[in-house]
Formats: C-alpha cells, structure tokens, sequence
C-alpha cells in the first residue's frame, strides 16, 4: 500500500514551548497556525507535527497523495482503498472516512501495542 508523506504528530502541553525547543534542534516551521493550536516543522526530510489541545495521544500519520514537501502525488492509493484492504486484512479501523466517496478523508487505527496511525489525506 502506497501510505503517502510519514510525520509524527505530537500532542503538546505548550505549543510555544515545544516550537521553541524543535527550533532549537534546527527544525523550522513548515506549516500551521499557531493560533489554531497546531504547527508543522521540518528537518530535512523529517517531519514533526504539534499540537495542542487537539488530541490526547502521539499519532504516526501517514498522507496519502502527498510527498514530503506536502505537494500532490498523481499516482496515489486513494484512503477509501486503503481502509477497505485494511478491513479485509482484519486489521480494526477505530475512526472510518464516514464512507464519503472522494477528496479529503482520514482513517485511525491502531497496532497491536494500541499505537495510533492517522492516514489523513488532504487531496
């Protein structure tokens, strides 16, 4: 399955705090609102997302019909597909794409160790 740009979302108690503290391990911001409560740094081809107020555990999230750089891949496994093979493999999706038919959709799921994976896909 082609799974699309790979981040670690973090769930941040201060998010100017955590900004500050990847800044200075040479991360620069990427994306975001600060205001929203959320922001994207980068470090090369690493990428961290923080934030704040909006989920309770750190998420691996996948994006599918991105790149690293958040640029549209033509050739891409649509979330829709991705989450029907995941269903037929067994594997339990705790959040579904609430069966909308294209564009924007996320899946959660969990691995055996109860981990959180987002696909999120934004095209």
């Amino acid at each position: 399955m082609k799974l699309g740009a790979f981040s670690v979302s973090l769930a941040v108690k201060d998010l100017q705090k955590s900004l500050d503290f990847y800044q200075t391990l040479g991360f620069a911001q990427f994306a975001g609102e600060a205001e929203q409560g959320w922001v994207i740094v980068k470090n090369e081809a690493t990428t961290i997302g923080l934030f704040q107020g909006m989920f309770e555990d750190n998420i691996l999230t996948f994006n599918p019909g991105w790149d690293q750089n958040c640029q549209k891949q033509n050739d891409f496994m649509d979330v829709r597909e991705i989450e029907q093979n995941l269903l037929k493999a067994g594997i339990n999706v705790v959040s579904n794409t609430k069966e909308t038919t294209s564009g924007p959709a996320h899946i959660i799921l969990e691995d055996p160790d109860g981990n959180k994976l987002m696909l999120d896909q934004h095209v």
